[in-house]
């Protein structure tokens, strides 16, 4: 292959999502002094030249480059916890890492079931010596700690039946609250907090069927000014399409790195569940193939291991 070509073959193996490490070790590890020395002229997107002439590294691209080698090995090592570690792992940093990654914790404590919530809150006894409702309580202010103390305490019940007169008033409810948000922010209605920390996801469903039936709308699309709450109706209503459109958001360039994790966070905690279905709903609204958008959007070991779980949806 010629330098030229090289040189384009390495930063692309550079950029994006995941390094591709067979192809930087073919290449890298055979260039001569002069070979390197283009590569850091040629690729001012990687290196800076100070007003001494001197190449260098952009420290924030070195930055970027550490944490897309640690993207392989993080997806294995939380593809071999048990699933009730991961999610205790996942949700105590997410609370680490501050508002911007609530997002997490209410994935977890509404697309999980019963047990299986019960389990990561054990595992986060475990773990940490602390119960992650009062680590929620603790660090979490104003009108957010309410809502996801709810959930994550919540133990559904998880049977067929639905009392459907009880489901038309709680719409109505959910509706007046949503309404009178100007007000008074829904999240910070009691029976707004109730229904969905308590409620069985069949009782859920019905609600907001009822609700689009009666209002004309979806709820969750009401509910985009209050992001916390729009996640937690659509986990809990229709966590297909909160997964398929999470993946997309990671998927898309410029993406910032807490939306990036949803692609090793999905994959991995949905692939023995709902993955054939994620892909699918994937498929049908944003009109290309999961794996295809996987296929050309990441790199190297990273690629081939997601590309590896997906197939086990087939």
């Amino acid at each position: 292959m010629a330098l030229e070509d090289e040189l384009q073959a390495v930063t692309k193996a550079l950029s994006g999502i995941g390094i591709d490490e067979n192809l930087l070790i073919s290449a890298l590890g055979k260039w001569n002094p002069v070979e390197r020395k283009s590569f850091r002229k040629e690729t001012s997107q990687f290196f800076l030249k100070d007003d001494r002439h001197f190449e260098r590294w952009d420290d924030q691209q070195v930055k970027l480059l550490k944490r897309e080698f640690l993207r392989f090995k993080n997806a294995m090592v939380l593809w071999t916890m048990h699933p009730w570690e991961r999610d205790a792992r996942l949700a105590k940093e997410a609370l680490r890492d501050g508002p911007q990654s609530y997002g997490i914790i209410i994935e977890i404590a509404c697309t999980r079931s019963s047990e299986e919530l019960l389990g990561a809150r054990r595992a986060y006894h475990s773990l940490f010596d602390h119960s992650i409702e009062e680590d929620l309580a603790y660090h979490i202010n104003g009108s957010d700690r309410k809502l996801l103390v709810g959930l994550v305490s919540s133990y559904r019940y998880e049977g067929p039946r639905v009392n459907v007169e009880t489901a038309q008033i709680e719409s109505q409810t959910l509706h007046t609250a949503i309404k009178n948000a100007h007000k008074k922010k829904p999240k910070e209605d009691e029976d707004v907090v109730r229904i969905l920390a308590t409620r069985s996801k069949a009782h859920l469903k019905t609600i907001f069927n009822i609700y689009k039936e009666t209002y004309g709308h979806n709820i969750h699309d009401e509910l985009e000014v209050d992001s916390r709450l729009e996640e937690a109706v659509l986990c809990l209503g229709n966590p297909v399409t909160y997964f398929s459109k999470a993946l997309d958001e990671a998927l898309k360039s410029g993406s910032d790195e807490n939306t990036k994790e949803a692609l090793t966070r999905v994959t991995v905690t949905r692939c023995d569940y709902d993955i054939k279905e994620i892909k699918e709903e994937y498929n049908r609204h944003f009109g290309v193939p999961l794996c295809k958008s996987i296929e050309d959007k990441t790199h190297g070991n990273y690629k081939h291991f997601l590309l590896t779980l997906l197939a086990r949806g087939d």
